[in-house]
């Protein structure tokens, strides 16, 4: 598969074992203490090792502050930061500089009005995620297993990489990777029997229709 495929909110050794022998390019781990996938620094660190040099680490923050990262990249040594709050053009530059780590920035979507708020991060993010807008009175602003209707981003611009987020399962992943030009994957609760545990079968179930909707793709062998 030429897509990026990123397993999100990992917490135990066997899923990110199942993860990684599905062919996962990035394993993310979730530090906020509202989400059901919320991981200590320390334990995330010791799970990624067996990425290396297999898939990259992704730590997923919410409107962090300095001291906070500083702990979770000493503890974890993620390859990629990604930041899933309300942080400004100016916050991603001052990560970026303070850690020396590639950025990914999510934005909520609902609408083709929506993607107008990534205009001020090109050329600072370093990829993008489009995940969709947390239903009302959800504290998460993803993992909320909804998705966004994925034809607004036919307004994007054809050089813009993003990975698709939101919602996304072995259901409908096909339909999601014929619809949008992402080139990459964002999957959590999709593969989740509970809010926030992973499970095996699901992860497995995952990638087999991912490598079955990729055979149906224009340009497939």
């Amino acid at each position: 598969m030429a897509l990026d495929i990123k397993i999100c909110g990992l917490k135990t050794p066997d899923t990110v074992d199942a993860a990684l022998r599905g062919g996962a390019s990035h394993i993310g781990f979730i530090f906020f203490p509202k989400s059901p996938r919320n991981i200590d620094p320390e334990v995330a660190g010791q799970l990624r090792a067996a990425a290396q040099d297999r898939a990259k680490a992704v730590a997923v923050t919410v409107d962090a502050d300095d001291a906070a990262l500083d702990a979770i990249v000493e503890a974890m040594r993620p390859d990629m930061l990604q930041l899933h709050g309300h942080e400004t053009p100016e916050r991603l530059a001052a990560v970026k500089a303070r850690h020396g780590l590639p950025v990914m920035k999510a934005f909520s979507i609902r609408e083709a009005a929506d993607l107008d708020a990534i205009a001020p991060y090109k050329g600072i993010a370093d990829r993008l995620l489009f995940d969709a807008k947390p239903p009302k009175g959800s504290e998460l602003p993803g993992g909320n297993g909804v998705a966004f209707d994925w034809g607004v981003l036919a307004a994007l611009d054809g050089d813009v990489d993003y990975m698709l987020s939101g919602g996304l399962n072995a259901g409908n992943i096909a339909e999601a990777l014929s619809r949008t030009n992402a080139g990459g994957i964002d999957v959590s609760s999709g593969v989740e029997r509970l809010p926030g545990e992973k499970d095996v079968r699901l992860i497995e179930e995952f990638f087999q229709a991912m490598r079955a909707a990729a055979t149906r793709m224009p340009g497939a062998a």
